[in-house]
């Protein structure tokens, strides 16, 4: 193998395939990256099978070749050779050593052979459709905060997207809980999709797409079995396992009697959370909600710290309310808001509340109550 490609390329592409590879592996082989060149391109790809990268990318090549390298220490070379030099890689089938040359700085890395290289065997992806870049960043930034990180319920642990309908029209939900809070967000279910299964995407393997729609524009394919999902954005290809389990009745946690409404601004609401919670406990991190007649005080009651009070106008108009709130789950759904403006749907002290930004009736949150 002798190839010749910019630097940015390369490391951009790297970047993608070494955030898939565990720091530490029992199995050798899963520490690197399989590098393949042939008619002026250089393909890279990493797995730890359960998930699997290929990125393309165009460079200068001779003849056809292929073999693996330590994915975090190529990476970590290739970020830190200087700029405006092309990066050369030579591979010695001999030795099995792959060499790195830019400007003055060259490195050599030990290999191992491309055939020991695991693929990720893939079933037949039944069900294929397209979306826009930005919607699917939209499902995934608006629901994995929720993502729950408790191993024992292992089908908590990814964002849950099927086909269902929405005031008569057929709707692409995702959603994801923790048991503490739930978010849930929706878009026209696109040309395709119909019938699609519903899957539960694990939470690394959305944190990977996190990455590859956070720059990319235009549209993204998809295709799913009820066991695999591989997602195609430009010159990069993800697949994954699913989570094998079954997503839980979430609408039935979803409130639907709630009648008192407040509405409140939300960078104020945040900003007020986050300055009473400084004196919240780290364990409990409540923080109290008084609802009176166009007034919302917000406090906290710290017996080993002190106490805390900030008072906001909102527009509520029902009777007087006290309920309470772990301030992180609050923040992190005033985050998901962008209007500016926040819908509490709430009925009693032990009973779920609703939030939802008064301009989007496309997502909502649940979040449960805390004792205070």
């Amino acid at each position: 193998m002798r190839l010749s490609i910019d630097k940015p390329s390369l490391a951009k592409a790297l970047a993608h395939v070494a955030s898939v590879v565990e720091r530490r592996n029992t199995i050798p082989i899963l520490s690197n990256a399989l590098l393949a060149a042939a008619k002026n391109e250089l393909k890279l790809t990493a797995t730890d099978l359960d998930m699997e990268v290929v990125e393309t990318v165009s460079c200068k090549s001779k003849g056809e070749a292929a073999t693996t390298v330590p994915a975090h220490m190529l990476y970590d070379i290739v970020r830190k050779l200087p700029e405006g030099n092309d990066i050369e890689l030579v591979h010695d089938g001999e030795q099995g050593r792959l060499t790195i040359t830019s400007g003055p700085a060259q490195f050599s890395l030990q290999t191992l052979p491309s055939d020991d290289f695991p693929a990720l065997s893939v079933d037949d992806l039944g069900h294929s459709f397209t979306m826009s870049a930005a919607d699917l960043k939209r499902l995934i930034d608006k629901t994995r905060f929720a993502i729950s990180t408790e191993e024992t319920r292992y089908y908590l642990n990814g964002i849950y997207v099927h086909a269902t309908e929405s005031g008569g029209k057929p709707t692409l939900r995702a959603v994801a809980t923790d048991g503490h809070r739930l978010a849930q967000v929706e878009l026209p279910l696109p040309s395709g999709a119909k019938g699609m299964p519903g899957v539960i995407v694990p939470r690394k393997t959305v944190l990977e797409l996190a990455k590859l729609v956070e720059d990319a524009d235009g549209e993204v394919r998809i295709e799913l079995s009820p066991s695999k999902i591989r997602v195609s954005s430009g010159r990069v290809v993800l697949t994954s396992k699913l989570i094998d389990g079954t997503f839980p009745d979430y609408e039935r946690v979803i409130p639907q009697g709630n009648d008192k409404r407040m509405e409140v601004d939300n960078t104020a609401f945040a900003q007020a959370v986050d300055r009473v919670s400084t004196l919240s406990s780290d364990k409990g991190r409540a923080v109290k909600l008084s609802l009176d007649s166009g007034k919302l005080i917000l406090s906290v009651n710290n017996p080993d710290s002190g106490s805390a009070t900030e008072e906001l106008a909102v527009d509520y108009a029902f009777d007087p309310l006290e309920i309470g709130f772990n301030a992180r789950y609050l923040l992190d759904i005033s985050q998901q808001l962008e209007s500016g403006t926040a819908e509490f749907q709430l009925a009693d002290p032990g009973s779920p509340t609703m939030v939802r930004d008064v301009k989007d009736a496309t997502a909502l949150y649940v979040l449960m109550p805390m004792r205070v």
